[in-house]
């Protein structure tokens, strides 16, 4: 008989770089005003379309959001910090150089804990630094892409945006995690107010640097994962990217370094250019800018001056209302959505509130795809509908119907009730209800009666029927069962 060969254990190193937009009116170095969406290169300078002898002036307020970011996510913050300029050749990099930080940046060695599946991640900041963003190019094709396309276009506009490099430590164990470390990120920049986060504006974007651990415990060589334009891509293309590096490992093939884009549409990885050499940027000195100076009480204030963070905020939820962690953790991830549940669960049973904000109205937000700011439910309709429950007004499911109803219109939940006549039939009426599925149904009846409760779910099926679905099913199964006196 031929030997089992006993299947390879492999174990993933990733680590991501987010770059991030902070939340200002104008750029980096000029007076620009920061927008999305605006008619092309109509927000553009001397200054930040690099024209010979235009000095740059540092934006005071991106460098106070960097450094609360810096300190949200537990890092030391610099009092000494210096700009860099990183030099290389590109369309969208007018001056020919990019103003960053590079050995001297305003922030380093922090983390952030992680909830996943698998339990808590520590997760490693190895640094945070400012720098300016690159104009946006617009390849002219089918594909959106360099590749296969016609022509190039530039949009100068995002040129000079205030920047926010956040480089973690390999600490990220698996795809999942990799997703949970980048929603944990965005909810903490959110919550702060330093950036919007928003991907499809291009105000968070994510790379993720991928390997495999060699047997011998050391590195395996990574490969960097670019243009994924969500965290669910993120997870999809790290694990395509896994699977793919394992393939070649145990057909003893050599990984090769490299970025590679992830296709979501193939669920597949390709590569985009070899890494075989790293660039030399000739980092040097900004010489138009003095060293970042920034005192220890200057830093304190920024600190003190920090909302509650997502991890307070959910150990808050857990403790004063009762939820459990999963609940609080939605409610507490989306910063306006904590704010709704709040509000209502001060007037209304927490733990149900907690169940229709994050079940039911969530999934009528996602499906629409809107934010709760933008809904036209309220927090006084969703108190009015828990208590239209509690009080028995109207059934469980009616009541999810009146939500949607309310989604729609923005009405009063009693209103609708009242109109669409979903009021709950309990009490004598119920009572009729129940004796006349009996009358239309002796069979049955007789078969619940001597003792076979197989068909009590048709009968309570009948009795919901009769009530468009406007009884308690509970309620209904009780009256039924009383009434045969089973």
């Amino acid at each position: 008989m031929a030997e089992t060969k006993e299947k390879q254990t492999y174990q993933a190193v990733i680590g991501l770089e987010f770059h991030v937009h902070l939340a200002t009116r104008t750029k980096m170095f000029c007076g620009c005003r920061v927008t999305y969406g605006d008619p092309p290169n109509t927000h553009t300078c001397p200054v930040c379309l690099g024209h010979p002898g235009a000095l740059p002036v540092l934006n005071e307020k991106a460098i106070e959001l960097g450094a609360m970011a810096g300190i949200a996510l537990n890092c030391e913050v610099a009092d000494h910090a210096v700009f860099a300029r990183k030099n290389y050749f590109y369309p969208d990099l007018p001056k020919g150089y990019q103003i960053s930080q590079f050995d001297e940046p305003i922030c380093v060695g922090g983390h952030i804990d992680v909830p996943t599946s698998d339990g808590t991640v520590r997760v490693g900041i190895t640094r945070l630094h400012l720098e300016e963003d690159a104009a946006k190019n617009v390849h002219v094709g089918e594909s959106g892409r360099m590749h296969g396309s016609t022509g190039s276009l530039i949009d100068f506009n995002r040129g000079g945006t205030p920047l926010m490099e956040i480089v973690t430590e390999p600490d990220i164990p698996t795809p999942e995690a990799a997703r949970a470390t980048a929603n944990q990120l965005k909810a903490i920049l959110q919550a702060i107010g330093v950036s919007e986060a928003d991907m499809e504006k291009g105000q968070l974007r994510c790379d993720a640097n991928v390997s495999i651990r060699n047997l011998d415990g050391s590195f395996g060589t990574k490969t960097e994962l670019k243009n994924m334009n969500s965290f669910r891509f993120v997870e999809k293309g790290i694990a395509a990217e896994l699977e793919r590096q394992r393939e070649i490992i145990e057909e003893r093939g050599r990984i090769e370094q490299a970025t590679m884009h992830y296709d979501p549409n193939k669920d597949e990885v390709y590569s985009l250019r070899s890494k075989e050499e790293a660039h030399d940027y000739r980092y040097f000195p900004e010489p138009d800018l003095l060293p970042l100076e920034l005192s220890r009480e200057w830093i304190e204030d920024k600190k003190n001056r920090l909302p509650e963070l997502p991890a307070e905020m959910k150990k808050r939820f857990v403790e004063s209302y009762g939820l459990s962690d999963y609940d609080a953790g939605v409610l507490t991830a989306d910063r306006d959505l904590a704010a709704f549940y709040e509000e209502v669960a001060e007037n209304a049973d927490p733990k149900q509130s907690a169940n229709w904000i994050s079940g039911d109205l969530r999934a009528l937000l996602n499906e629409e795809g809107i934010e709760i700011s933008d809904s036209k439910v309220g927090p006084k309709h969703m108190i009015e509908l828990i208590s239209l429950v509690e009080t028995d007004t109207v059934s469980r499911s009616a009541a999810r119907t009146v939500l949607e109803h309310v989604f729609e219109s923005g009405d009063a939940p009693s209103s609708i009730v009242e109109r669409d006549g979903l009021a709950q039939t309990g009490g004598d009426e119920l009572d009729g209800v129940v004796e006349a599925v009996i009358a239309d149904n002796p069979d049955e009846a007789e078969r619940v009666r001597g003792g076979d409760k197989k068909v009590v779910g048709f009968l309570v099926g009948q009795i919901m029927k009769a009530t468009r679905g406007n009884a308690d099913g509970g309620q209904a199964r009780e009256r039924l069962l009383e009434k045969l006196g089973s």
